[in-house]
């Protein structure tokens, strides 16, 4: 196909998406499109020509990601029609075979090939630089472990691959949800985290009980089985929040999403059920140290998420909490009903509920406090992971003492230890 030919039919490519179109309203494809037209022959200007490449270029730097990887990305993320619908229409399905087949094409010209044209239309003696992806793109780096990614780079018809990617945007999402792994809500709305913790399960030693009944629940609720809401009930640093937050890198590719949700935005948690209860994908929405004061009133929006209301409970999600106090709601002497007490007439119903709020959830997992043998294998445990040039009895020594001196004995505690240790090492190494 000639020079003329070949950019007319890519911009008929692109103007034809019938569902695709946000995959090209990006900077990066629309610097695409702003190349195409600077490379028209009818007004052609050489320095317009490296004018729009050099904005092309820096949209892909950007984005850290090449003209093609970028657009597998786009397509991987974005949300159609197709992506709303449980069962598409034949005419949802005719578009997207069509779109996907004119995206194949986008796809089929590489940056190297766009820099040619560049090169040989402004008459530049060296080829312009050619943008390609960053081996740590981090975006990169998820979505090329899914098959469907080999599968579009392989395949010679695109539109074939439809019901493969049905199914991937099923278990994945799009948009928002396929872009991040973890939420948290904020103003109102989902906000995605970028980095969220690294920290795995086979991090967590000890409370080996916890973690099996944790994730048997969790793998429940993947499968689309019967899940319980959870509280884990436990002293500082035994490690409750991070076993939580350990779920997101075991099966965040399984579809699970992880949602935060602070104890001041709890009255808005029948809010976000609502945002949530029609989406593939499985949630955990997540509150840290939860507890409330006797005149806080935002339990009872947790009530209604754990208990329900005429609203039928979402299948899609459940609820798992970590407190350091087993009664949730504080209480004080001077809150206990007296016979004289006129002020409210089932004054003992009202302080049974507040006693009984935490058993509105289906599972407790109880932490005890780490003696000093589950202190101790959790400090082998890291110091193993951190490859710590110690003798064992000098590693224990060392980690008993700063117990005392500093926290007590806490899964916290020795990952602190464990960090101050590994850099005091590094400082004083030569190397």
């Amino acid at each position: 196909m000639q020079f003329n030919a070949s950019v007319q039919f890519l911009q008929r490519q692109t103007a034809a998406l019938l569902l695709y179109q946000a995959v090209m309203q990006g900077e990066a494809g629309q610097a695409f499109l702003r190349l195409l037209a600077a490379l028209q022959p009818e007004d052609l200007n050489p320095l317009n020509c490296l004018l729009a490449y050099g904005q092309w270029f820096q949209a892909l730097v950007t984005t850290g990601l090449s003209w093609q990887d970028y657009l597998l990305v786009q397509l991987l993320r974005t949300e159609t029609a197709l992506t709303r619908q449980p069962s598409p229409s034949a005419a949802l399905t005719a578009a997207a075979q069509q779109d996907l087949r004119a995206l194949q094409h986008l796809y089929s010209w590489t940056g190297k090939q766009l820099s040619q044209w560049v090169q040989e239309k402004s008459g530049l003696e060296v080829m312009p630089v050619v943008w390609e992806t960053a081996p740590e793109q981090a975006t990169l780096q998820e979505l090329s472990q899914q098959p469907i990614w080999s599968k579009l780079k392989q395949t010679e018809d695109w539109a074939a691959l439809l019901p493969e990617l049905v199914a991937f945007y099923r278990q994945m999402g799009t948009g928002l949800f396929a872009a991040y792994g973890a939420f948290r809500w904020q103003a109102g709305q989902l906000i995605g985290i970028s980095h969220p913790d690294p920290i795995r399960l086979d991090d967590l030693v000890e409370y080996e009980s916890q973690k099996a009944t944790l994730q048997q629940n969790t793998e429940a609720l993947l499968a689309g089985y019967p899940a319980l809401h959870m509280l884990l009930y436990g002293g500082r640093g035994t490690g409750k929040s991070s076993l939580v937050k350990a779920l997101l890198s075991t099966y965040r590719q399984q579809g699970l999403r992880l949602i935060e949700v602070s104890k001041a935005d709890l009255h808005e948690l029948p809010q976000i059920v609502d945002q949530l209860r029609h989406l593939p994908q499985k949630f955990v929405i997540f509150v840290d140290d939860l507890s409330f004061e006797a005149d806080n009133d935002a339990y009872k929006a947790l009530k209604v998420v754990l208990e329900g209301n005429m609203t039928a409970r979402p299948q899609n999600m459940v609820l798992y909490a970590t407190s350091n106090r087993r009664h949730l709601i504080r209480e004080f002497f001077g809150d206990r009903p007296r016979p004289s007490d006129a002020d409210e007439i089932h004054a003992f119903d009202t302080v049974q509920e507040k006693l009984s709020f935490s058993d509105r959830f289906g599972l407790t997992l109880t932490f005890e406090p780490a003696n000093q043998e589950t202190y101790l294998a959790i400090i082998r445990h890291l110091a193993q992971q951190a490859s710590l040039p110690l003798q064992p009895e000098q590693l224990e020594d060392r980690a008993l003492t700063w117990a005392t001196r500093h926290n007590g004995r806490s899964g916290r505690t020795a990952r602190q230890f464990v960090d101050f240790l590994q850099a005091e090492l590094r400082l004083a190494s030569p190397n």
